[in-house]
């Protein structure tokens, strides 16, 4: 069951992830729980929202929508667990990739009003999280997909993948 006691504002969200200024992008956690988080947005309205490119907002775009709603989830779920807030920082997460994406629109600033961005944790282990997502406008889904998000890239066995590749 959602968690709708504990609603947050977009300060709270933006001390929690790593996206800062016109580049948190989400404007409030409406409920969440263990397993699952939705949001609310309405930055894809704003003529200055980073993403834009030529003028327009892309559907495509709504992937970093729910990357973001991802990220604060994790967030949430840490500070839950004792891991977050208060105790040692969350661990650091990364969209490694995306699947199954579908845009069932072209332009997200071409929505009139807020969007709902829901982001659900499908599976996890140590090291990895799978989400389904989606992105909404009231009932009308904009776009849809998988993520998969590494939480330690350095405890993957894959060389290379992690690791500090500079040196």
């Amino acid at each position: 069951m959602l968690n709708t006691l504990t609603a947050l504002d977009r300060d709270a969200i933006a001390r929690r992830i790593p996206h800062q200024g016109s580049m948190c992008l989400l404007d409030a956690v409406l409920a969440w729980d263990h397993d699952q988080i939705s949001c609310r947005a309405t930055s894809h309205l704003s003529p200055e929202n980073p993403l834009r490119a030529h003028g327009r907002l892309g559907a495509a775009c709504g992937v970093e929508y729910a990357a973001q709603a991802m990220a604060v989830h994790g967030a949430l779920v840490a500070e839950s667990s004792g891991d977050g807030e208060g105790g040692s920082a969350p661990r650091a997460g990364y969209l490694a990739g995306v699947r199954g994406v579908s845009l069932h629109v072209e332009r997200l600033d071409a929505v009139a009003g807020p969007l709902t961005v829901n982001a659900q944790r499908i599976t996890s282990d140590a090291n990895t999280v799978l989400y389904s997502f989606t992105v909404q406008y009231g009932p009308q889904t904009l776009l849809s997909g998988r993520a998969l998000v590494v939480l330690d890239a350095a405890g993957l066995n894959t060389p290379g993948f992690g690791k500090d590749v500079t040196r």
